[in-house]
């Protein structure tokens, strides 16, 4: 992302107060200048802490430079030791050989830190990292410090005392200053490297490489998983991994989260799930020895080949929404043995995009996320029609249909925002501005003209109970876990162990009581715009009487209330053309981008009477969704069960023909032996242990 124009002339003036620094006390220690020594150097200690509070981006532009800060520090001090020499007499140079020496010792010092903190680090990364799993028989200990892992952090606080020690020796001539300031510095760097030595011993560091593989094979030898969520990608995909996590958690047999990248395992939602992170594919291949059968994969990354490759697995994908765009329907997804999908529709869409897909992969298990959205209740009863705005990001192909926001997006909200009777909910994607900078652009417009709107409104404001802060207390309470800033993976783990039993229905009931806490305390006339992470989607959902949105799996999933929904047509497509191209689009109401229908479309809101789109909107669901009976979860768990005992059957036929071939004289009596515990346990009745 380029860096934005308002930034460069700071970063600009910093730089050049860095340089100009460097040249006054150059300067003032070759002429030598004591006042011009002074100045120079406190504006350069001055520089190095704005760089480290306000920014740390220039510190690899000049760690790029080769001038990183231990090359400024030590030639900081080392102008300071030449004014030294220049300021003093010619016998005086034997008196200053010790303090260069000591200035020297903490420097040779610095670098066995270094040396040291990085074994440290490569003794705390385990080969897998878990959490809600009692992993502590890895020996697992809080971490070091952050000042003794990050090298221009410690060099700063440690070498502080010597530079002003040697500062006040070239201001008082009194080297007393200088040698208290080294030895200070001295005393600092030998704590932290003793801190670090301590921590290399046997009985202080974590488990190693190959005592953390046999206890990950006990773990699974222990837990005995059945069914697994397969997950792989950036920091800002998290949410499509975490719209699965209550659907796997309700699943019959024992559960499991698979993620790949370490910093994945703080962005899934909270859960009581266990969860595995195996970032190399040597330690992913552990996973054939267990008694895992299946992978739900809801997105494609450039890992999934890897996991592919065990042939005791069954995989299959489920997306994280379902669209009428071309990334529903992704090639890849022919390389799973099923692709579940939510109802009729996209099976349709499967067989009509020819992506190699063939039919009888394809399973219909509804969207069971959605038994939190409430159906339709009848039209809204009080003052206020609650809208919800939701439009979709803009996507990698620059498709101008992508996104409403761009063309049409500030019409839509001035035109609702027009009607006194409209409360509006905006609720942006999560990676909107993300690939074209007018999105981002548009975005924060709509924002303004929603705070215009609220100032403009005059209300009562519901009474401050404090109901809404113990609310938001407890959730925290149970779904977070308080870890240092300077917390490093193998600490997290220590802290994020097992959950306590009854943890999962806390947090349902804790979620339930703080949603209605918080749409309590907001006044009903007041617009909100909603970025957090609370309220989710789904709550939103509930609180609206009309969804506006782009043909994204919102309004897929919106279909479940069975209340009235609108698209935003910025295709460039005629009406007809655009029901037609998009069927999710078949029982909205098309907008143009003047928003011109937008009074028609609240009125059919308000009166029921005048809504024509009711059956058209029940038959979609049933094409989108499937039907309600039986539920999605049910259907979810049905095909997980289908798909373990295909994976389970195929798991013997393939030991029976190994046998075969390594054996056949012995193949008729092997198989009539127990079976193996990867074949013993099912989502049927899952062993647990004890």
């Amino acid at each position: 992302m380029p860096t934005p124009l308002s930034r460069i002339p700071a970063r600009a003036l910093v730089t050049a107060l860095l340089v100009a620094a460097f040249c006054g006390q150059a300067v003032g220690a070759l002429r030598p200048h004591v006042p011009l020594l002074l100045a120079a150097t406190v504006v350069s200690l001055a520089v190095e802490g704005v760089l480290y509070r306000w920014h740390r981006g220039m510190l690899s532009v000049f760690a790029k430079s080769h001038a990183d800060i231990t090359v400024r520090h030590v030639l900081r001090d080392l102008l300071l030791v030449v004014a030294l020499l220049r300021l003093g007499e010619q016998h005086r140079e034997t008196l200053y050989t010790p303090l260069v020496a000591g200035l020297l010792a903490f420097y040779a010092l610095h670098c066995a830190i270094q040396a040291v903190s990085v074994l440290v680090r490569r003794t705390r990364t385990l080969p897998v990292v878990t959490r809600n799993i009692d992993a502590s028989a890895l020996r697992l200990s809080p971490a070091p410090p952050v000042l003794l892992r990050r090298p221009g952090h410690r060099l700063l606080a440690f070498g502080l005392p010597a530079t002003a020690g040697l500062l006040t020796t070239t201001a008082t001539d009194d080297p007393r200053c200088a040698a208290l300031g080294i030895a200070l510095s001295l005393g600092l760097a030998l704590l932290g490297l003793y801190d670090l030595v301590v921590r290399l011993l046997p009985s202080r560091r974590p488990a190693g490489e190959q005592e953390a593989l046999k206890w990950l094979d006990a773990w699974l030898a222990e837990y005995r998983p059945t069914v697994g969520l397969y997950f792989s990608g950036g920091a800002s995909s998290a949410y499509q991994a975490n719209m699965w996590l209550e659907p796997l958690a309700k699943l019959d047999g024992r559960p499991l989260i698979v993620l790949r990248e370490r910093f994945m395992v703080q962005k899934i939602a909270p859960t009581d799930v266990p969860i595995l992170c195996l970032p190399k594919v040597s330690t992913l291949m552990h996973l054939e020895q267990s008694t895992l059968q299946v992978l739900i994969h809801p997105s494609n990354s450039g890992k999934t080949s890897q996991i592919l490759r065990i042939p005791t697995l069954k995989h299959t994908f489920v997306n994280h929404g379902e669209s009428d765009k071309l990334s529903s329907c992704n090639p890849y997804a022919k390389a799973y043995d099923e692709v579940w999908v939510a109802g009729p529709a996209a099976r349709e869409r499967y067989a009509q995009a020819e992506v190699g897909v063939e039919d009888k992969d394809v399973v219909e298990i509804g969207r069971p996320q959605l038994e939190a959205v409430r159906p339709y209740a009848g039209p809204p009863t009080g003052a206020y029609t609650t809208v919800l705005y939701a439009p979709t990001w803009e996507g990698w192909d620059g498709n101008p249909g992508n996104t409403s926001l761009i063309e049409a997006g500030e019409n839509l909200v001035r035109a609702l925002l027009a009607d006194p009777g409209v409360r509006l909910l905006y609720k942006p994607h999560p990676l909107t501005g993300s690939v074209d900078p007018r999105a981002g652009a548009a975005d924060l417009r709509i924002r303004e003209l929603i705070r215009a709107a609220n100032r403009e409104r005059a209300g009562e404001r519901p009474r401050d109970t404090g109901e809404l802060a113990l609310c938001t207390q407890e959730l925290d309470r149970l779904t977070t876990t308080t870890v240092r800033a300077a917390a490093d993976q193998v600490e997290r783990m220590l802290l994020q162990s097992a959950p306590e039993p009854g943890r999962a229905e806390a947090v349902a009931r804790a979620t339930e009581a703080w949603e209605e806490a918080y749409w309590a305390s907001l006044p009903e006339w007041e617009h909100q715009v909603v970025t957090d992470v609370r309220p989710a989607l789904y709550a939103c959902f509930n609180q609206a009487d009309l969804l506006v949105s782009d043909v994204s799996s919102v309004i897929s999933d919106f279909l479940a209330s069975g209340k009235p929904y609108a698209v935003a047509n910025t295709s460039g497509l005629a009406e007809d053309v655009f029901r037609k191209a998009f069927p999710t689009v078949r029982a909205a109401t098309v907008l143009t981008p003047d928003a011109a229908g937008v009074p028609e479309l609240l009125d059919a809101v308000r009166h029921p009477e005048k809504d024509e789109l009711v059956e058209a909107r029940a038959e979609l669901k049933r094409h989108l969704l499937g039907p309600d009976e039986p539920t999605s979860q049910v259907r979810f768990n049905e095909a997980v069960r289908a798909l373990c005992s295909a994976a389970l059957e195929h798991r013997e036929r393939m030991e029976e023909r190994l046998a075969q071939e390594l054996h056949p004289a012995a193949a008729a009596g092997r198989a009539a032996e127990v079976p193996d515990q990867r074949r013993s346990v099912t989502p049927q009745q899952p062993a647990r242990p004890a």
